[in-house]
């Protein structure tokens, strides 16, 4: 019941989403837009502003909704439901007691095999989510470090993190589609071909760039989760956790590698790099 609960509210937002877009664009392009001698109607119209935010939106909360499943294929994680160690006791009676006091649905709770020490948490809602630790966190950090790590990815399922993203994601999908498509159209009356050309270069450009304000806010959202963490186990446990987790990184010169899918939901990730402004995590 609560999974058919979390996927209805997930379709509504979507679908109050899409409806505000199109009262939006119309109220711009019938009479916004025209009062500055802007005319855009011939170019775009209602029904093609619904089909990009559905094209937009669609995918972005298809991913959201498959998230958990898509995850735990991504790095091969194991469900802790019958501890065997005591690292993996403190794991899941450290989610099982922040869940408590938040009065959230318990996650589902993973392990997975990497060297790095390294979280995530992901999923379509607060109430219906998973937290998953590497072997790596719970081999080089202690039991309080660990604690703040999972106070951290319990912040991101709290703030609804996972959520915000895939509607910003959405966001930027309609835009891109929308703009790409209007030059399309523009160009089409001159050269087909020259417009085919121009919508997909235009299209591949716009969305390299939409990661900009999507990696901005998931700069924000790890500043927040640590926030949260703070608040919830202590700031020295914190700010001791972030420590060790760039200490071994600079240790063992382990360098994140740039295709990695997951890279969003981590605590650590690559941050180095000369283009800060894509960078999904702040420096350590």
């Amino acid at each position: 019941m609560k999974k058919l609960k979390g996927i209805g509210l997930l379709l509504l937002s979507n679908v109050l989403i899409i409806v505000t877009l199109s009262i939006t664009f119309t109220i711009l392009s019938q009479v916004i837009l025209p009062y500055f001698g802007i005319d855009i109607r011939g170019i775009v119209s209602g029904p093609n502003l619904l089909f990009a935010a559905f094209f937009g939106f669609g995918g972005a909360f298809l991913s959201l909704a498959m998230s958990k499943t898509l995850a735990k294929m991504m790095v091969g994680a194991s469900p802790i439901t019958q501890p065997r160690t005591q690292a993996e006791v403190l794991v899941l009676e450290t989610v099982q007691k922040i869940s408590e006091r938040l009065k959230v649905t318990m996650p589902e709770v993973y392990i997975y095999e990497s060297p790095d020490p390294n979280a995530f948490a992901t999923g379509p809602s607060r109430n219906n989510s998973m937290v998953a630790v590497s072997t790596g966190l719970l081999q080089n950090l202690n039991q309080n470090e660990i604690r703040a790590v999972l106070a951290h990815e319990m912040g991101h399922v709290y703030n609804g993190d996972m959520f915000t993203t895939t509607v910003l994601a959405g966001l930027m999908n309609t835009f891109v589609y929308i703009i790409a498509n209007i030059i399309y159209r523009f160009l089409a009356e001159r050269s087909e071909g020259l417009a085919f050309v121009a919508y997909f270069i235009i299209y591949m450009a716009l969305s390299f760039l939409a990661m900009i304000p999507i990696s901005w806010w998931s700069r924000r959202r790890e500043f927040s989760a640590d926030r949260f963490a703070a608040n919830t186990v202590g700031k020295e446990h914190m700010i001791s956790a972030l420590q060790s987790i760039d200490r071994w990184v600079n240790q063992v010169q382990y360098q994140y590698p740039s295709e990695d899918a997951l890279a969003t939901m981590k605590i650590s990730g690559q941050t180095r790099s000369f283009m800060q402004i894509f960078s999904t995590h702040p420096p350590i």
